[in-house]
Parts: structure tokens; sequence; C-alpha cells
């Protein structure tokens, strides 16, 4: 298209103009996604009002724990119920399932109580102590439990991982459980987690890239700290923390390689017998002798290896006193003479060689002809009186 003073008007791409499609029906931007004023991670607390008429249908989890929990949970088993009974949700324990049992009644409130009342079973048959899996019950409270037996095959490789998360006396842990706010328990093949949503996904991140072996948690934990220190700066808010944090890089270590087994060859037949004590007696001749000669016979073997032990003992001992061999230095001396004196030699002839061959070209042939006509010329021979031609 074109205008009346003949400038082209560029066409508009309807394609460009219309609005990114997205894949699920429901997945389009919320005008609350980019609100500053609204924090997601927050969780409201529950109020009763919000639901009087209580539940419809009755809910139930159940889960097994192992034996060795058997004592402590039938012990702190009344606490457990009575924290559950302040939220309308009865508690059952079977000790000839090994089960525990949560399920809703008339007084219940929350729906999503149920299932915080499934992750308090879960973390009770976990290893966690009962004071702190009540805990969970709290809105602002979640967990995670990691499984992280199928990480690894391997058994001394796991335990040593394993290891890595826990540190030299729990200080690794500890280290994480104050960065990132959680509860942390490295049980068995699980890591058992409470706190917050944000919290508890910088957990699972740093158990699995352990046990993946793709990043150390002492990394994790500068990481974590210098994030601590830049979100106090108003400044960097709204900037990219990436040319701050420090980055790692993996060392490819060489390891021993195994001592591969040489395979013998297969032989069809059975390997010879060993012989017994007693037919290594009767070759010796030992079976013969009576008691009283078999006992001396050991007693002088013991001398004998007793006085043999001794010796070398003793010319061990006296090795530290042997002075160290000289070295031949006279040898040596006569050939660096020799070798001196042919090079003082080169050097001269080099040197007079070089003289000689520096005035031949410094000659100037002006003078050289200047000379030879100055020079007289010679008288010739007179001829004796006496010459018979």
């Amino acid at each position: 298209m074109a205008d009346e003073l003949g400038n082209v008007e560029p066409e508009v791409n309807d394609a460009s103009n219309q609005k990114k499609k997205h894949k699920g029906k429901h997945d389009k931007p919320k005008p609350w996604d980019d609100d500053p004023n609204i924090d997601h991670w927050k969780v409201e607390k529950f109020d009763p009002s919000w639901n009087e008429s209580g539940m419809l249908e009755v809910s139930e989890f159940a889960t097994l724990f192992p034996s060795y929990r058997e004592k402590y949970i039938r012990d702190v088993w009344p606490m457990v119920k009575s924290a559950l009974k302040e939220h309308g949700i009865e508690g059952r324990l079977d000790l000839v399932e090994g089960s525990m049992t949560v399920s809703t009644t008339r007084k219940t409130r929350d729906p999503y109580i149920i299932i915080k009342s499934r992750d308090l079973l879960k973390l009770l048959s976990r290893g966690v102590p009962a004071p702190q899996a009540i805990k969970i019950l709290n809105d602002e409270m979640q967990c995670d439990v990691i499984k992280i037996g199928g990480m690894v095959h391997n058994k001394e490789r796991f335990v040593k991982r394993r290891q890595h998360l826990v540190g030299a006396n729990s200080s690794t842990l500890k280290a994480l459980e104050i960065l990132t706010g959680c509860y942390i328990l490295v049980q068995g093949h699980t890591v058992a987690a409470m706190g917050s949503f944000k919290g508890l996904k910088q957990v699972r991140k740093i158990v699995e890239e352990c046990m993946q072996n793709k990043m150390h948690p002492v990394h994790h934990i500068k990481i974590l700290m210098m994030k601590k220190e830049l979100e106090n700066n108003p400044a960097l808010k709204n900037e990219s923390w990436d040319r701050f944090l420090p980055k790692f890089n993996k060392k490819n270590v060489q390891r021993k390689k195994p001592k591969k087994k040489e395979k013998k060859e297969y032989t069809p037949f059975p390997p010879p017998q060993q012989p017994s004590k007693v037919d290594i007696q009767l070759e010796t001749g030992e079976y013969f002798l009576s008691e009283q000669k078999k006992t001396a016979k050991k007693w002088r073997d013991k001398q004998e290896k007793q006085a043999e032990k001794s010796a070398e003992n003793k010319r061990k001992r006296e090795e530290a006193f042997v002075p160290p061999k000289e070295s031949a230095k006279a040898s040596t001396s006569k050939s660096e003479e020799e070798d001196l004196a042919t090079m003082t030699m080169s050097i001269k002839q080099k040197a007079k060689e070089f003289g000689k061959k520096k005035r031949d070209e410094n000659v100037n042939p002006e003078d050289y002809i200047a000379v030879a006509s100055s020079e007289q010329p010679k008288k010739k021979k007179q001829k004796s009186k006496f010459s018979f031609f």
C-alpha cells in the first residue's frame, strides 16, 4: 500500500499480534500472578467459620511402621492422639498389624487436616520424634519425604554420599537446617524434611544433587550464604545474582583401577589332593619319633628361628651406624683436568685462526702496491773471471 506521497506502508503481520497459545485449557496468565503486593508463599491460617457444616464423607488413611519403632510409638501415642483430637481427627493404633490410622469425624472442619494427619503418621514411621512431628498439623508447616535408596545402586557409594549430607559431627546437616529453615532427618533410605515450601524445595535439590554426585552440600551452603547476604541489599532486589554467586567446576580425579584377577585355564579335572599333616610327618620321619624327641625337635626349631630373627634385628640396628660410601672424586678429577686442557687448546687455536683471518681482511691494496714499488731491484750475479764458457 502506498500513500499520496508515494511512501510504502509496511504490512502488519497478524500472526505476531496474536497472543501466545497455551497447552492447557486453564494454563493462562492470571492478573494476580505479577502483583507485587501478594506473597504467593504465604499460607493463610484456616478459620473454622469457613466450614461450619463439617465434612459430608469420612476420609481415612493408614500407615505401617517398622517393628523397631513399635515401643516408641506406643509410648507417645496418647500425646499424638490428643493433638489429633484438637483438630477433630480420630487416631487408632494397631500393634498386631503394626499400623496407624487417622480418620475424619463430625467435628472436623478443615478439609486439608486429614492430609496433614497422614503426613504426621508418615513422619512418625520414618523416625521423626513425636514433638517435632506434631508441628506438621500447623498450617505454615509442610513436609517432604525424599527417597534416596534407588538413586545409588552401589552400597558403599550410597553410604559415603549419605554421609556427605550429615557431615562430621552433623555439622553439614545443622548448617543446612539454619540456612533453609527446615528440620532435616537422614534415616535409612529416606530423608525427612519439615518447613516452608521454599525451604523444602531447596532441601530436595541439595539432597538429589548430593546423591547423584552433581554437587557437594558444602558448595550449596556457600551459595545459600551468599544469597542470604544479597537479600539484605535492596538495590539488588530486581537484578540477577548470577555474577555474585560462586561457580564450582567438577574435577575429574584419577582413581586407582582395580586389579583384575587373571582367569585360570579351565580344566575338567579336580585339583590334586593336598597332603595331610600325617603324610608330611611320614615323609620327614617325624611320625615314628617318640613324644620326647618330638618336643626336643620343636624346641630346637624354635631356638633356631629365634636366633635367625635376633641376627636379622641386630643387622637392621647396625645399619644406622654404617658410614656411607665415599664418592670416587679422584677418578673424576683427572678426566675433568684432561677435558679442561683440550678445551683451552681448542680455544687458543680458534683465537689464532680468527686473528689471522682478521688481519688478512684489513689489508689495504694501495699500501701493498706502494711498498712493492719502493723496493730496490735485486743485483745481478757477477760472472766469475774463471768461466770456461
